[in-house]
């Protein structure tokens, strides 16, 4: 159990000597934007996702086999929106290589950007989902979560993709001591579960009492939020923007 705490604290406020420097926090709060996101799709705009891919592509399938409330349309959208949204985040890897600062600062600046566009088009309609903006909202949240997860895998920090957890909690049991295995960072890989946890339990608070912008909203300042500090901490070049080796 101390280790597991241990292992907690030291993600949530990593030591100036950590490798990874600030990102396991902030990578922790693109979790939660996971969770918040994923909320409105499946809630809000039909039952599919925008960020957990595996799920959208078991959908696609029930919808060709013609289960009810659900869409091929909506599947296929939003598989090509994050498609797309991850060639833009493998673009940003290639050019920001060397600096993992500048990468994750740019990548959620225009993440920013596409939840913006979001959060105007749900206000135009007062929250109400036409059919406008629900495909606005599967294009833009799509391409935002395929860049994320692009970015996510390019930072490289052990256990925090921000959109995956079927790994992280396989690993979580199959490393385990009682596995005979070393049981590495359990801490880490219980709070990345925790976060897509509460973004979920929040988003779907919000989503289901019709507070569809506020959802996104908060995606949106938490996306804001993390691209300033990540501009902020990584100004000066420190060692943790390198990328591992």
């Amino acid at each position: 159990m101390r280790r597991l705490l241990n292992d907690a604290v030291r993600t949530l406020a990593p030591s100036r000597q950590d490798p990874h420097g600030p990102l396991p926090p902030l990578m922790l709060a693109l979790t939660v934007v996971t969770g918040l996101v994923d909320a409105v799709s499946y809630l809000g705009l039909g039952h599919v996702f925008v960020a957990n891919m595996t799920g959208n592509v078991v959908f696609l399938g029930f919808a060709l086999a013609d289960a009810v409330n659900l869409s091929v349309l909506a599947s296929v959208v939003a598989l090509t929106a994050f498609l797309l949204g991850a060639l833009a985040g493998g673009k940003l890897g290639t050019r920001f290589a060397t600096h993992r600062g500048n990468l994750l600062k740019t990548a959620t600046a225009v993440q920013t950007v596409l939840v913006a566009v979001t959060v105007a088009a749900a206000a135009v309609t007062d929250g109400r989902v036409t059919t406008g903006v629900q495909y606005t909202l599967i294009v833009f949240l799509g391409l935002g979560m395929g860049l994320q997860n692009a970015v996510a895998r390019r930072l490289g920090v052990p256990d925090l993709t921000t959109t995956v957890l079927t790994l992280t909690l396989t690993g979580l049991a199959a490393d385990s001591t009682p596995a005979g295995g070393a049981a590495p960072r359990p801490g880490r890989r219980i709070l990345s579960v925790l976060a897509m946890l509460l973004g979920a339990l929040v988003g779907a608070q919000l989503v289901l009492h019709g507070h569809l912008v506020l959802t996104l909203s908060l995606a949106l300042l938490l996306l804001a939020v993390t691209s300033v500090i990540t501009h902020r901490l990584s100004a000066a070049d420190p060692a943790w923007t390198r990328s591992p080796s």
